[in-house]
């Protein structure tokens, strides 16, 4: 069983408190690739939701249909609910707008519709998605292109009843912050949000809160990634369990809540202990819980 008894009194407390607002999950493959083990654990630690990225050693989008009906009964099996569903669409070099780039792009096109029937099976309207990558220096005039096809895979969404949630992530063309700000100016589409992840845009050089939360606009976040960070001697940044780094989590979600946000939030660690995933996704649950008791 892996509910311990350090961790038990936290839960109570913070399940009573303000567990009720804070929607919170754990991605399923930061505690093991089988999804029965992972759904045991996030039962047993009393929460109710999870984001499914990859499942039984393949990404989620790479299962054969039959595998994700399989995953929703296991599911429902230990109520819970996918608070989002993990694509790659768009994490690849914006293809050249050539033949061959169009070429590339139908088979991004291809990958949004066998997601969307997969989250459709799986119960949710969110897919994780990116904005494309870059490598060295990310090339300033490829915004209004990207931006482009943003727009046309929220319309592709919509005319499914999806929303697309857009993380930013390291070596992406929305990283920080200021950049997904921009994203949300240029992309109206409504059905088009956020993941939001402070760490990441810290390990670009942006402090995310209370400066990058500052500029985006709460309506458009779908979700939020939560883990911690501490800086090296460096100045680069590496991961940390909860409550053993540098980010105010406690103040970060306060003001979400404040601000109406109301939709899922997702630990996502990152961070290896010597125990292996699952122990260290449960250190940094711990220290989240007791952040999440003084919300």
């Amino acid at each position: 069983m892996f509910l311990t008894s350090a961790l038990a009194p936290f839960l109570r407390s913070a399940r009573t408190a303000t567990l009720e607002q804070v929607r919170l999950g754990i991605t399923s493959d930061e505690i093991d690739e089988d999804l029965r083990t992972a759904a045991i654990f996030i039962h047993q630690h009393g929460l109710r939701y999870a984001e499914l990225r990859s499942i039984w050693s393949k990404y989620n989008t790479a299962q054969p249909l039959e595998r994700i009906r399989e995953a929703k009964a296991l599911l429902d099996e230990y109520q819970l609910k996918t608070s989002i569903a993990d694509t790659a669409l768009f994490k690849n070099p914006l293809p050249p707008d050539t033949r061959e780039g169009k070429l590339a792009l139908d088979q991004q096109w291809t990958l949004l519709d066998d997601a969307m029937d997969r989250a459709k099976i799986l119960g949710t309207d969110k897919l994780r998605m990116f904005a494309f990558t870059y490598a060295g220096s990310p090339d300033q005039a490829a915004y209004p292109r990207i931006y482009g096809v943003l727009r046309e895979a929220a319309r592709r969404a919509k005319a499914r009843g999806f929303r697309l949630a857009v993380e930013n992530v390291s070596d992406s063309y929305v990283w920080t912050g200021a950049q997904a700000a921009d994203l949300l100016a240029a992309v109206k589409n409504d059905n088009l949000g956020l993941v939001w992840d402070p760490n990441n845009a810290a390990a670009k050089g942006e402090t995310p809160f209370p400066d990058g939360l500052r500029l985006l606009d709460s309506a458009r976040i779908f979700h939020v990634h939560v883990r911690d960070f501490r800086h090296r001697p460096d100045g680069k940044v590496e991961w940390a369990a909860v409550g053993q780094g540098e980010f105010d989590n406690t103040a970060h979600i306060r003001a979400l809540l404040k601000a109406g946000y109301k939709e899922t939030f997702d630990l996502e660690t990152h961070w290896r202990g010597p125990g292996g995933k699952a122990a260290s996704t449960e250190t940094s649950l711990a220290g989240l819980m007791k952040q999440i008791e003084r919300v």
